[in-house]
C-alpha cells in the first residue's frame, strides 16, 4: 500500500478582524465559458493552471482611474457603499500608475517553500496587469503586498468577489538545481519514437477533420494528454503514475487550539526560522 504524502502546511494569519476571502482556485473562466462546447476547457493546462492555488478575493467593489500621471494622486479610487476601511485595502503607494492591494494575510510556509503572488492565472482584464511576486514565507515574519500596474491611462473596476491575488507555494530553493541540457532525438530512442507517433496520430487526425471524417468530427478532439495516454498503441496500457486532470485544494480551516500545558507545544516561530535557514544551507 502506498504511504499517503505528507500534508505540508500554509499557515493563514488574519491580520484584520475580517480579511478578504481566501478561497481554492476555482477552474472556471467567463472567457472559456462563451466558447462553443467550452471549447478552452479541453486544454488541459489551462484549467489545471486555474486551480494550482489559491484566490484572495476582493471584500467589496472599487474604481480606480490614472490620469497618466506618475505621481501617487494620479489615481483615485471609488469604493463602493458600504466598503469599510477601504484606505487599509487598496491605495495609490508606489507612483507610476500602479495599485497596491494590501492582502489582510500573513503567511508561512515550510522551510525551502515561498509564496508566488500573481494575478488569476487566464484571466486578462482590460487597462491593467498584475505584478508577479515570490516572497520567502518560510521566514518573513510581516505581510506581502499584491500590486497591478495600468497599461494605459483610465478607469478599471474589480467587482467584490473578485480575484486580485492568486498564491501558489513554489518550492524555490530546489530551482538553482536544474540545469538546462539540450539534446537531439536521437540521443532519446523512446522519446524519438513517442514524438513520432503522436506526430503521426495527430496529422492523420486533424486531416480527418479538414476532411470532414463524420467519426472525427463527432470525437472532436483528442484526448490523450487529458487521459494521461500515450499515443503509440504499443502503449495503450501504459500511463504516467502522476498524471492529473483535475485538481482541488484544501480549503481554509482554523488552526487547532494550543496543547493544553503540560503536553507538546507547536512549534513556535524562533524555531521555525531556524530549520529554515538550515534548509537553506543544506541546499
Amino acid at each position: 500500500m502506498t504511504a499517503s504524502p505528507e500534508t505540508l502546511r500554509l499557515e493563514c494569519v488574519p491580520l484584520t478582524p475580517s480579511p478578504p476571502p481566501l478561497v481554492p482556485g476555482r477552474p472556471d473562466r467567463e472567457w472559456m465559458d462563451a466558447f462553443a462546447a467550452r471549447h478552452p476547457y479541453r486544454c488541459l493546462p489551462l484549467s489545471m493552471a486555474n486551480t494550482t492555488g489559491w484566490e484572495i478575493l476582493c471584500p467589496f467593489g472599487f474604481t480606480a482611474t490614472w490620469d497618466g500621471g506618475l505621481g501617487t494622486e494620479a489615481i483615485t479610487f471609488q469604493p463602493d457603499e458600504g466598503a469599510e476601511y477601504f484606505d487599509h485595502f487598496a491605495a495609490s503607494h508606489f507612483s507610476h500608475g500602479i495599485v497596491t492591494f494590501h492582502v489582510g494575510w500573513m503567511f508561512r510556509t515550510p522551510p525551502g517553500w515561498a509564496l508566488k503572488a500573481s494575478g488569476p492565472p487566464n484571466q486578462p482584464k482590460h487597462g491593467i496587469s498584475a505584478l508577479d511576486g515570490l516572497i520567502e514565507t518560510d521566514w518573513l515574519p510581516y505581510p506581502f503586498t499584491m500590486n497591478w500596474a495600468f497599461t494605459a491611462p483610465g478607469t478599471v473596476r474589480f467587482e467584490k468577489g473578485e480575484v486580485f491575488c492568486f498564491i501558489t507555494p513554489v518550492e524555490h530553493m530546489r530551482l538553482e538545481r536544474f540545469e538546462p541540457v539540450r539534446l537531439t532525438l536521437d540521443q532519446d530512442p523512446v522519446l524519438a519514437g513517442q514524438y513520432e507517433a503522436w506526430k503521426t496520430v495527430r496529422t492523420d487526425f486533424n486531416s480527418r477533420i479538414a476532411g470532414g471524417d463524420p467519426d472525427a468530427i463527432r470525437q472532436a478532439w483528442q484526448r490523450f494528454y487529458f487521459r494521461g495516454e500515450y499515443p503509440d498503441i504499443a502503449q495503450v496500457d501504459v500511463r504516467p503514475a502522476d498524471h492529473v486532470n483535475k485538481r482541488r485544494l484544501m480549503p481554509l480551516r482554523d488552526a487547532a487550539p494550543p496543547a493544553p500545558a503540560g503536553e507538546t507545544a507547536p512549534i513556535n516561530f524562533k524555531t521555525w526560522s531556524a530549520q529554515a535557514a538550515a534548509r537553506a544551507t543544506e541546499d
